[in-house]
């Protein structure tokens, strides 16, 4: 179905999401046709923020908002879903777009099956109306969906549309671009000329494809790299788990902006715990590239007063391969936490591939490696 008819049907005046694969025609067609006005669409830093944004657009105009995220962000949802929007508590309708990952019968990444599993058993505990769009679903099916949907909204009830492989499209295409020096396998490249033997901890998506892929090309094991290939956000949070249990060895964390975005607070954990063997490097292309490339709202903002107010000891920001081995060759002979910005060019190779290794093989190695 293509997004312009969905939307319509819906009724549809004001969205708020964290982009997804499984959505990105949706994702395009909001960026590039409704653009960023904050009063139509917000892309949020992460789910609950999505439903409590929803909530404040309800309460103001009266109008169901639709909120969109990949179903691993339900967790994230989960929260305001039960203490805010639902009927026993404040009645605050809202249209859930949720991209099926992890889909039952089809091949996927680890980190989404058992999300993909539960999915539609989790809509089921939270009391949520929903339905399935697939690719035969007709707009006469979904608008007589919607009058059924309707009947929900108004006792204050939340309903999903559950969103399969294919079932919608736009004619459009979404384009993404900035114009930044180094591209992320170029920063990643860089960055273990420096790492040595120290642990690493990856953040989702791609930069932990690219990681896996880069040892790989240099004929190296994977064991002092921990891999989140799913968490989206609590990177930082393992490698400061990590780094206060092994204070005398130095601990890297490889983010992404979207990543630190969504669960931010762990900036001021970080500053207030002070691990000084801590090396926090966030790689900032100001986009959700893995699942497409829509915007972030890191471009616009000041990440080192963000990190200096939190605590950390240094922060520092760099755009190219001189001021960034600089920047390396400085943190290493002082004591952390350190908060390195990298910014990075939008983009990956066409050929990249994931890691070969499973998850559970992958945190084997690295415990081994840590003792």
């Amino acid at each position: 179905m293509q997004v312009e008819q969905l939307l319509n049907i819906l009724g549809v005046e004001f969205c708020t999401g964290v982009p997804d694969s499984k959505l990105k025609p949706l994702c395009d067609y909001l960026v590039q046709c409704w653009g960023m006005d904050p009063k139509r669409h917000v892309i949020a830093p992460n789910e609950g923020s999505c439903a409590a944004i929803a909530a404040g657009y309800h309460l103001a105009t009266g109008k169901v908002p639709m909120v969109y995220l990949q179903n691993s962000g339900l967790g994230n949802l989960l929260n305001p879903m039960v203490s805010l929007l639902h009927p026993r508590v404040y009645g605050i309708p809202c249209q859930l777009m949720i991209g099926w990952r992890g889909e039952p019968g089809l091949h996927d990444e680890p980190q989404h099956l058992v999300q993909g599993e539960i999915t539609l058993n989790l809509l089921e505990t939270l009391g949520i109306p929903y339905a399935q769009l697939t690719e035969e679903t007709t707009e006469e099916a979904l608008a007589d969906l919607v009058k059924q949907f309707r009947k929900h909204w108004e006792n204050g009830q939340s309903t999903a549309l559950v969103v399969r492989k294919n079932a919608i499209s736009w004619n459009g295409k979404g384009v993404y671009q900035n114009d930044a020096a180094m591209t992320r396998e170029e920063i990643l490249s860089t960055l273990l000329e420096y790492t040595g033997q120290d642990p690493i901890v990856s953040t989702t998506g791609k930069t932990s494809r690219e990681l896996f892929e880069l040892r790989e090309a240099r004929g190296q094991d994977h064991s002092h790299d921990f891999l989140t290939v799913g968490s989206m956000g609590h990177s930082a949070s393992i490698a400061l788990g990590v780094a206060l249990q092994r204070p005398q060895q130095r601990i890297w964390c490889v983010d992404g902006d979207g990543a630190m975005l969504m669960h931010m607070g762990v900036l001021a954990a970080i500053g207030q715990t002070h691990p000084q063997n801590l090396i926090h490097v966030v790689i900032n292309n100001a986009a959700h590239e893995s699942v497409g490339g829509m915007p972030t709202m890191a471009g616009g903002l000041d990440l080192l007063k963000i990190a200096s107010g939190c605590g950390y000891a240094t922060a520092a920001s760099v755009e190219d391969r001189q001021g960034l081995k600089a920047a390396l060759n400085d943190l290493q002979h002082t004591a952390g936490p350190h908060f390195l910005e990298v910014r990075s060019r939008i983009g990956s190779r066409s050929d990249l591939g994931r890691p070969t290794i499973a998850p559970q093989e992958n945190k084997r190695n690295f415990q081994k490696n840590m003792q």
